[in-house]
């Protein structure tokens, strides 16, 4: 398999400047992810480093952003330092949404990401549907134990995947069953077997971990995304 590789950088927000991303692409791609961390993290952790990788080998090119946050030279991964605000969140996102379909136009687009990405991409896409992006990827939806977090799923067409660990202390299996089924239809989950929030799983590697998420993903792509018309507005 051939993978491109590019390094990137657009503006988030006026206010806090240009942040860095990378595409990854690989040759005969079934689409492309608009990749984000979780709060605590980078771009570059084990946990997005090694999905984006296990994506690329499935199929999925990967377009892996900062915040302005995370691309503070102050910032430290996996400790306390604070988060942008919901609404700076939210538009890196948007802008990470317009920078990878320039980048990669002829790909269908899905968007969403580990834990807070995911829950602020469905959050973006409820309030206004991004342009081109056709699907939302939830990893690890931090629903905390109050359905409320969830209540903006229901709104919209786009179709919506929720990948949770069963053992995430901060998204029940019950309660995200529950939240996909009042979703209906848009909505598929999926579950990753003994995982915790950062889907690691005793007795198994990573990297296998890794690879069960984007063959996940992949087959949504295929079975969902692919079959659905585009939405190029």
């Amino acid at each position: 398999m051939v993978v491109r590789s590019e390094s990137i950088e657009f503006l988030a927000t006026v206010e806090r400047g240009t942040v860095s991303a990378i595409l990854d692409r690989p040759d005969s791609a079934l689409g492309l992810m608009v990749l984000g961390h979780g709060s605590g993290s980078t771009m570059r952790v084990p946990f997005i480093d090694g999905l984006s990788a296990a994506l690329v080998s499935a199929g999925v090119a990967t377009f892996r952003f900062e915040y302005p946050y995370s691309q503070h030279p102050e910032f430290v991964p996996y400790t306390d330092m604070p988060m942008d605000e919901p609404d700076v969140l939210v538009a890196t996102i948007r802008a990470a949404v317009a920078t990878a379909a320039g980048a990669a136009p002829d790909l269908p687009m899905i968007v969403g990401g580990h834990s807070v990405s995911g829950q602020m991409a469905s959050v973006a896409n409820a309030d206004s549907p991004l342009a081109s992006v056709r699907g939302v990827v939830m990893l690890g939806f931090p629903l905390k134990g109050d359905m409320k977090r969830a209540g903006h799923l229901g709104t919209g067409t786009t179709p919506l995947l929720l990948v949770q660990g069963t053992a995430d202390p901060l998204g029940d299996s019950d309660q995200i069953q529950e939240v996909a089924s009042s979703v209906g239809s848009r909505a598929t989950v999926q579950f990753i077997d003994s995982a915790g929030h950062g889907f690691s799983v005793p007795d198994r590697s990573d990297i296998d971990v890794y690879n069960e998420i984007a063959g996940h993903v992949a087959r949504w792509i295929e079975d969902v995304i692919l079959e659905q018309p585009s939405n190029t507005s």
